[in-house]
């Protein structure tokens, strides 16, 4: 079920009618919550429903048995039970293909001929998700960070939100479950509030990701041929555009529609297009992602605790492994292992050059803002191209001026320019912002106004109802 789609307004008003009747007890609301969670995760692929149960019922009892655990070897086995069920279940599903055709590769390489049997195994959506955000709980019980949770009604429901089951936020157990806990006490404006974040959401993804933006990059990684420069960065540009809107969209919708219900989700991004350098850029781009592979990756491997040598390691091995994440393909990889270059070498230079006067003047900001911008769209090919020969036939057409094939006409060019420059002037005036700060010094006529204009777009624009990137992941 699609956020982006008549059936999800039908389902969302229907739930957000029975959650607020002035009639059941809490239990009963939380049970019907849950009951909608499943339903919304039926209505891709009803038997997936299965995964959801193994993962609550697998994380649910593992967590208690380490927290009664009398020894620090019982509590690492029933960790490692836990890793190694969900991270089975997300290696067969995700990443079995992808292993058993490089496997195949690896056997050719060698002069051995060996024919892999046919998989055809369906990639439930979300999976990436829910799994690391089940595997926390657990991980939070074994590091002592958190006791079990005492109600298996708040814990499935924590599992299974429906607001933020299939594209995040990766939400931690210590910041949702204690929300379940009690009804939510009326907030003045939260309702509203909430509706117009959902409204902001939808406008991004079906205006501007599905609207402007992914036409020019669908032809541009589309074409077969070597594109002239300027194609090549209009369809980088747009994809980078198209991405963020698109994953923005849904974590603020994610984030309005849990507002409307009563509860709080994480900020997901914080205006990443205006980051001054890489480890900015990960403060603010996927932020539960990136501080769930800080805590329960990078950090356990060492973090910054065992030498210059051991940290770019570990900088690498995370970031490879994030790259992975996002998908069962080495492009997926080649992305990962590039910003964790990126990050090696800014800390490699940040330690040697230290703090200066010039690092702090707003010219040597904007230039470095624009270098790390410069550097991620490049990472974007890898992200986006199917193959490694598109990833390379874009790298070369966009830094040379080589002659190839135009592809996109004047209006794409204009509608894309247009709006990646939005996006880029908003990141930039709002980098040190919040948006609730500022519209609460707005009046509310135009916040209205605003809001209004954005909703009457989402409703006019003729949208093709596309899935959400991250649904694949």
């Amino acid at each position: 079920m699609l956020f982006n789609s008549l059936t999800f307004v039908v389902f969302f008003a229907v739930v957000l009618a029975l959650h607020h009747a002035p009639f059941g007890s809490w239990r009963v609301k939380k049970v019907q919550l849950l009951l909608a969670s499943y339903l919304f995760y039926a209505a891709w692929n009803p038997p997936f429903v299965l995964l959801l149960w193994i993962s609550t019922v697998v994380d649910w009892n593992v967590a208690k048995k380490i927290h009664t655990a009398d020894s620090q070897g019982s509590r690492r086995g029933w960790m490692l039970a836990s890793v190694l069920v969900n991270l089975g279940i997300l290696g067969y599903f995700k990443y079995g293909g992808f292993l058993l055709d490089n496997w195949v590769s690896l056997m050719g390489s060698a002069g051995i001929e060996w024919q892999a049997p046919d998989w055809n195994i369906i990639l439930p959506v979300g999976i990436s998700f829910y799994t690391f955000q089940t595997m926390a709980y657990s991980l939070d019980v074994y590091l002592r960070r958190a006791e079990p949770s005492k109600s298996l009604l708040d814990f499935s429901l924590f599992v299974t939100f429906f607001p933020q089951l299939v594209a995040g936020p990766i939400v931690r157990p210590t910041d949702l479950i204690p929300q379940f806990a009690e009804k939510p006490a009326p907030r003045r404006g939260r309702f509203t509030w909430g509706l117009s974040l959902m409204v902001l959401g939808m406008f991004q993804k079906i205006v501007l990701a599905d609207g402007a933006l992914a036409p020019a990059a669908d032809k541009v990684f589309g074409s077969g041929e070597g594109l002239v420069w300027s194609d090549a960065w209009i369809g980088t540009l747009a994809f980078s555009g198209q991405i963020f809107c698109d994953f923005a969209g849904y974590s603020t919708t994610a984030i309005g529609a849990a507002m409307v219900l009563g509860f709080s989700l994480p900020n997901n991004f914080r205006y990443p297009y205006a980051a001054i350098g890489f480890s900015d850029f990960w403060r603010r781009w996927h932020i539960s992602l990136s501080t769930w592979l800080r805590d329960y990756l990078y950090v356990p491997l060492g973090g910054n605790r065992k030498g210059p040598a051991r940290t770019y390691v570990n900088l690498a091995v995370t970031m490879l492994l994030g790259g992975l994440w996002h998908g069962a393909s080495w492009t997926f990889v080649v992305w990962g292992g590039l910003h964790g270059l990126y990050l090696g070498v800014e800390r490699f230079i940040r330690e040697r050059v230290g703090p200066t006067r010039l690092s702090e003047t707003l010219p040597f900001q904007i230039a470095l803002a624009m270098v790390t911008y410069f550097l991620v769209n490049l990472t974007w090919v890898f992200f986006r191209a199917r193959d490694f020969d598109t990833a390379w036939r874009m790298i070369s057409s966009m830094l040379t001026f080589g002659a190839g094939e135009a592809v996109l006409p004047w209006a794409d060019v204009a509608l894309v320019g247009g709006t990646v420059f939005a996006i880029l002037f908003v990141h930039g005036r709002m980098r040190e912002k919040r948006l609730e700060d500022v519209v609460a010094r707005t009046p509310w006529w135009v916040t209205a106004t605003v809001v209004a204009a954005m909703l009457f777009a989402t409703i006019i624009t003729q949208g093709s109802n596309d899935a959400f990137i991250y649904f694949q992941f």
